[in-house]
């Protein structure tokens, strides 16, 4: 058949013809074999000498897969990582070429794993099949070294993390908790203890030990030190066996401490303060001066190069009234963080007849009638070198106070009653006693005004994870009293906490009444 076209050619429409196969006589388009799919697949089998079942060893304590000869892979129920360890685990699969791999459901009690594969080889004179089959790969329980050394002697471990801060309170120590338990970053550790001014963490293996202290480097400024001791060693065969000890110091700058910067580390910061206040405290401290809004940021090596303390810390902070606020001056937003600088008038609770007249950094949320937490830096004992000269360099003096926040005290004690709506995890730590008492009531104390910080302060919370509270049962009357009242944790940042028990409870329950 032919057909013109538009310049008055003809052209010759090509045909694909079709042959009959050589086997079943089926009519089919040609190939070099000359045969049909099904004849072809009847004659040649692709998959043959491949491996169609396989034994895989898992640890159930620690969800790894034994990849040979010591590798141990962490992998989840029909993961990818899960469906590259079975592939890898095949040999002779360089013979075909791979074009896909999917799980085969199986029940996961079943201890079997079910993977179909498909793929591709030339077979008679150059013709490409295609062919799908599946690989069963049966699950053996095998603990791992680590796990199997744990489950003999709980006690045995190769890596501790020692943590400390030398400071006065545990606040720290609450915060980098609740983000270990948001990274799941102490997963791996044996066994969590509780001691005075700080947590020790042992591990059953030195890498983890070392991916925990990196961790560490991210989230709090650190300085450590690694020592080893050793605890045997094999003549023949050279080996030796050594525990590890990991030695880690966090700064004790902490959150709304007040700093007097030596005089070499405020001109190394554009003569910053010297009076600054520390407003985070992450990766970098973050220091503000509360009379011009300058602020600088400090890394770990910064920081333990000078070595700075603070000068007074949250313990010592006063409660003063304010009974007059200024038109704020200027504004500044740090770490997303607003401030702005205005002129108060304010006066210690144990002394009203003294006034003080200074400027705060809280001009955008403090107003007459108000209550602040500030330094009593016009009463304090202050034992501090660089204050001292400080004090003797400026013409004016010292100012008589540095306010710090607001305080919500009176907020709090009419809905003293009222819960909270949200909790926080814990991490299983055991108490250890032997290396200083641990006061409880103390620790309660620490923990209530972490609690309050939370609910003060969004910036805090922003890397944390709450949880609504079941148990928690709104009250009709404290809503209705509570009015303007103190801050509090928005429904909307609250997470769902998980109850795998219930899930298969109701799963049981929806089973019964289907039967």
């Amino acid at each position: 058949m032919s057909v013109m076209d538009e310049s008055g050619m003809f052209n010759v429409q090509q045909t694909i013809g079709s042959v009959l196969c050589c086997k079943c006589g089926v009519q089919m388009p040609p190939n070099v074999a000359n045969m049909c799919v099904n004849c072809l697949r009847s004659e040649v089998d692709i998959t043959e000498g491949l491996q169609k079942s396989i034994q895989i060893f898992y640890c159930p304590e620690c969800t790894c897969y034994l990849q040979p000869p010591k590798t141990w892979i962490k992998a989840q129920w029909e993961s990818k990582e899960l469906l590259t360890f079975c592939i890898k685990r095949l040999k002779n699969l360089n013979k075909v070429k791979l074009k896909n791999a999917e799980f085969v459901w199986t029940e996961p009690h079943s201890k079997r794993i079910k993977v179909k594969l498909t793929v591709q080889a030339e077979v008679l004179n150059g013709a490409v099949l295609e062919q799908s089959y599946p690989v069963e790969y049966t699950v053996r329980d095998n603990l791992c070294e680590s796990c199997s050394r744990f489950q003999a002697n709980p006690d045995q471990w190769v890596a501790s993390v020692q943590l400390r801060q030398h400071v006065s309170h545990r606040r720290t120590f609450f915060y980098l908790e609740q983000l270990i338990l948001r990274h799941d970053a102490a997963s791996r550790a044996i066994r969590i203890q509780q001691v005075d001014q700080g947590i020790d963490f042992f591990f059953g293996n030195k890498s983890h030990a070392n991916s925990f202290v990196e961790f560490l480097r991210k989230v709090v400024p650190i300085e450590y030190r690694q020592d080893q001791q050793l605890v045997s060693h094999d003549v023949k065969s050279s080996l030796y066996n050594y525990k590890y000890t990991y030695s880690v110091k966090i700064c004790p700058v902490c959150r709304e401490d007040l700093v007097c910067l030596p005089s070499k580390v405020a001109s190394g910061l554009g003569n910053l303060g010297p009076l600054v206040i520390c407003t985070k405290v992450s990766d970098n401290i973050t220091l503000l001066d509360p009379r011009t809004l300058r602020c600088a940021f400090l890394d770990a090596r910064q920081y333990w190069r000078s070595g700075f303390r603070s000068a007074l810390t949250s313990r010592q902070l006063v409660k003063y009234f304010v009974f007059d606020v200024e038109s704020p001056v200027g504004e500044a937003t740090v770490g997303g963080q607003k401030y702005a600088l205005s002129y108060v008038q304010i006066a210690r609770e144990s002394d009203i007849g003294k006034m003080f007249y200074v400027q705060t950094h809280l001009g955008h949320i403090l107003k007459p009638g108000d209550q602040a937490l500030g330094y009593d830096i016009y009463g304090a004992n202050v034992n501090d070198n660089e204050m001292e000269k400080y004090r003797l360099s400026v013409k004016n003096g010292l100012p008589e106070a540095i306010l710090i926040k607001k305080c919500y005290e009176e907020q709090r004690e009419r809905k003293q009653k009222k819960a909270r709506n949200w909790k926080l995890k814990s991490l299983p730590m055991e108490m250890d006693d032997s290396r200083g008492r641990v006061d409880p009531e103390k620790t309660d104390k620490e923990y209530e005004e972490f609690l309050r910080d939370l609910e003060e302060n969004p910036e805090l919370r922003f890397n944390i994870s709450l949880y609504k509270d079941k148990d928690y049962e709104a009250s009709e009357t404290a809503s209705m009293t509570d009015g303007e009242g103190a801050p509090t944790v928005p429904i909307e940042e609250l997470l769902a906490e998980l109850d795998l028990s219930e899930e298969e409870e109701d799963d049981d329950d929806e089973e019964d009444m289907n039967e």
